[in-house]
């Protein structure tokens, strides 16, 4: 269910300018990224004494390089993404090295590699690596290019097995978990609900909506002064609104959305902060970047649900938020271009806050 019908944004300079100014230098980052073996983490768990290979490339041919397995796989969706999205704002060169990288990794004997290992290991990379390598399967399935044919079919077969997986975690997970790091439910499956929608998966679609609902619809009066943690790439009150936003009819969301954040985007709300960061080589501290560009990608998506004061505040913050983090994508400390990508097309392709068309009454 959403409520994108009632909701009009009128995409701003932004929308359009990004382009121009980020594409190509954002895709020479996913280039150089993919193509660093080391640092990786694995995070292998052996099942048995001669499974103790974890040579990234033999591991995880799909999904190596870009120190972790969700780093590589969404950095793959940013590359689809941008070869759909600004391809002709991309030097052709580019263009040609990321349809290689992209052929030489997405292949259907790689697919079910990755999927054999989520199949044996059914927590690995749970949720957030399985919300990304859902979007990366969407992504290449809307995907025009003629290549984009054999990259959907391998990343529908990882998609196919972390499908399988969710729908057998969800119903035993009593509680939803909070974080503003990798195991945040709300955010991961925010991603499902919209990657299986478009892959036609309307069976993962229903189940998620109806756990969701679980176990978000009574949540009331969410203290966002407690944000954020010191490790949070993630607002826990941002991702679990959007979620909703995702799942309720429009006429509920606005209450549930009063209910739940009754002061997002007021005067002093430390949501529209820009996040402090006193070490820029720290893998953990750095995620304090990704938390601006997730904030303004979420609070974008909210915006048209509060009034034309709020909507001043988001359009202003999230522009500060995007800037202030805008060297570190591409100039940063690895720990930070290894990822920062994604969540920066996230919050420039959402269109700021310009008008809102409401429905007419019946």
């Amino acid at each position: 269910m959403t409520n994108s019908s009632e909701i009009i944004t009128k995409p701003s300079e932004i929308s359009d300018g990004w382009r121009q100014e980020y594409a190509q230098v954002w895709a020479t980052t996913i280039l150089r990224v993919l193509g660093t073996a080391y640092p990786y983490g694995s995070a292998h768990v052996s099942l048995s004494p001669d499974d103790n290979n974890v040579e990234p490339s033999v591991l995880h041919p799909a999904f190596h390089g870009s120190v972790d397995w969700h780093s590589s796989a969404h950095m793959q969706w940013s590359a689809i993404r941008l070869l759909t999205l600004a391809k002709m704002d991309l030097a052709p060169g580019t263009r040609t090295e990321l349809i290689r990288v992209l052929d030489q990794r997405l292949t259907e004997e790689n697919g079910l590699v990755e999927a054999c290992y989520l199949r044996e290991r059914t927590s690995y990379e749970r949720p957030y690596g399985w919300g990304w390598a859902a979007m990366l399967a969407a992504a290449a399935r809307s995907c025009s290019l003629p290549e984009a044919t054999g990259w959907a079919k391998s990343t529908g077969i990882v998609a196919d097995a972390v499908a399988d997986n969710l729908m057998a975690w969800m119903p035993n997970l009593a509680y939803p978990v909070r974080h503003g790091v990798h195991s945040n439910t709300a955010f991961a499956v925010a991603l499902c609900h919209e990657a299986y929608g478009a892959l036609g998966r309307g069976d993962v679609v229903t189940a998620v909506e109806d756990n969701v609902r679980r176990w978000f619809a009574a949540d009331r009066d969410y203290d966002t002064r407690w944000e954020p943690s010191g490790n949070d790439f993630l607002s826990p009150a941002l991702c679990e609104a959007d979620l909703m936003r995702r799942v309720t009819a429009p006429q509920e969301y606005a209450g549930w959305l009063a209910s739940f954040l009754p002061h997002l985007a007021a005067e002093g709300d430390s949501l529209l902060e820009i996040p402090k960061v006193l070490d820029r080589t720290d893998g953990h501290l750095v995620h304090l970047f990704g938390l601006a560009l997730s904030r303004a990608w979420l609070l974008r998506l909210l915006a048209p649900h509060l009034d034309e004061q709020a909507w001043a505040r988001i359009d202003a913050a999230t522009a500060r938020q995007i800037t202030a983090v805008e060297h570190e994508i591409v100039e940063g400390d690895f720990m930070s271009t290894h990822w920062l990508v994604s969540f920066a097309i996230l919050a420039v392709t959402q269109p700021r806050p310009e008008q809102r068309t409401l429905p007419e009454p019946d």
